[in-house]
C-alpha cells in the first residue's frame, strides 16, 4: 500500500475519533455549551501531537539516533520546576499561577529563553559534540528534578494539588484562549522545519556525509533545536509533561511509511501522533472512566516499547 493511500487512512481515523468527541451526545438544546468545552479540548490535544511528533522526528534526525526525543535534553524537569518556584517563592495566590495566560507566557518565554542560551554558549565552541549537549541534558533534568522534589517539601498540603497539575498531562483543563494562541506560534515552527526539510533528508547520511555535501550541520543543528526547544515548550506549558510519546509515534511512523523525506515524514508523524492521542483520550473517558490520564498510558506503554528497542537493537 502506497504511503499516500496509508495518510489518508490515518485521517480519516482522526476525522472520525474528533468527530465523536465533538458531536457524541450532543442536542438542539446543548451543543452550544458541549461544543465551547469540547472543541478547545480536541485542538489542545492536536496541538500537543504535532508539537511531540515533529519535534521528536527531526530531533531524532539532527542526532542520528531512532531512540532520543527532546525530552532527554530536560525540558519537561524544567517545567515543573519552574512551576514548583513559582509556588514557593510567590504563592498559590500569585498572578503567575491563578492567571492562566501570565502562567502560559512565563512558562514559554523561561524554558525558550532557557533552551536559547544553552544552545547558542553550547555552540559556540569549535568542536561541540551533539552527544555531549545530550548527557548535559540529561544531567540537567536530574538536577531539575532533585530541586523540584527538595521544594515540594517547603509546600503546604493544601497547596501540593496545584503542582500535581503540573506534573502530568491534562487535556481536560486546557483553557480555550490560550490553545487558539498556540496555533499560530505552532504554525510558524512547522513552515520553518518545513523550509529545512530538504537539508535535514541529508543529514540522514550522516554528518561528514552532509558536511561534503554542503550542509552547515553545526548551524542546522542550532537553528532546528531553537525550533524543537519553542514547540516542546508551547506543549508542555499547554497540556502539561507527556514522555515517550514521541519516541512512540515516530518510530511507528517509520515502520508504517516508506518515505524518508521530511516534507511527508513530519506531516504523517503529525496525524498519526493526533489518531493516538485522540484514541488514548477516549480509551481514558469510556473504559476507565477518567480514573487514570493519557500521560499514565503513555509512558507506561513507552517505557516498554523503550526497552523493546533497546533489546531488538532496532535503533
Amino acid at each position: 500500500m502506497r504511503d499516500g493511500i496509508k495518510l489518508s487512512l490515518v485521517a480519516m481515523g482522526v476525522v472520525l475519533v474528533a468527530g465523536y468527541f465533538l458531536g457524541h451526545g450532543l442536542t438542539a438544546d446543548n451543543y452550544a455549551y458541549f461544543l465551547s468545552r469540547r472543541t478547545p479540548k480536541v485542538l489542545a490535544i492536536t496541538l500537543a501531537a504535532v508539537a511531540i511528533s515533529a519535534s521528536s522526528l527531526v530531533f531524532q534526525t539532527i542526532t542520528n539516533n531512532r531512540i532520543l526525543t527532546p525530552s532527554i535534553l530536560g525540558f519537561d524537569s524544567l517545567y515543573v520546576l519552574l512551576q514548583t518556584v513559582l509556588l514557593v517563592v510567590f504563592g498559590s495566590s500569585s498572578v503567575l499561577l491563578i492567571n492562566a495566560y501570565a502562567n502560559f507566557t512565563a512558562s514559554v518565554v523561561l524554558m525558550t529563553v532557557s533552551a536559547t542560551v544553552l544552545f547558542t554558549l553550547y555552540f559556540r565552541r569549535h568542536r561541540a559534540n551533539i552527544y555531549t549537549l545530550l548527557l548535559i541534558g540529561i544531567v540537567l533534568g536530574s538536577v531539575f528534578g532533585s530541586i523540584s522534589q527538595f521544594f515540594t517539601l517547603l509546600v503546604d498540603p493544601s497547596e501540593f494539588a496545584i503542582l500535581q497539575d503540573a506534573m502530568f498531562a491534562s487535556f481536560n483543563n486546557a483553557n480555550r484562549e490560550l490553545v487558539y494562541v498556540s496555533v499560530p506560534v505552532l504554525a510558524a515552527c512547522l513552515l520553518v522545519l518545513y523550509r529545512f526539510s530538504n537539508q535535514l533528508d541529508v543529514c540522514l547520511l550522516g554528518e561528514d556525509n552532509a558536511t561534503s555535501l554542503g550542509i552547515d550541520t553545526r548551524r542546522l543543528t542550532l537553528k532546528v533545536m531553537m525550533v524543537i526547544a519553542v514547540m516542546i515548550a508551547l506543549s508542555t506549558a499547554l497540556v502539561g509533561p507527556v514522555l515517550f510519546f514521541g519516541l512512540i509515534v515516530v518510530s511507528l511512523a517509520r515502520q508504517m511509511f516508506v518515505s524518508y523525506q521530511h516534507r511527508f515524514l513530519i506531516v504523517a508523524t503529525s496525524v498519526l501522533a493526533a489518531f493516538l492521542l485522540l484514541s488514548g483520550q477516549y480509551v481514558v473517558e469510556q473504559w476507565f472512566g477518567f480514573e487514570t490520564t493519557v500521560s499514565v498510558i503513555i509512558n507506561f506503554v513507552g517505557g516498554g516499547y523503550f526497552l523493546y528497542l533497546l533489546t531488538k537493537n532496532k535503533f
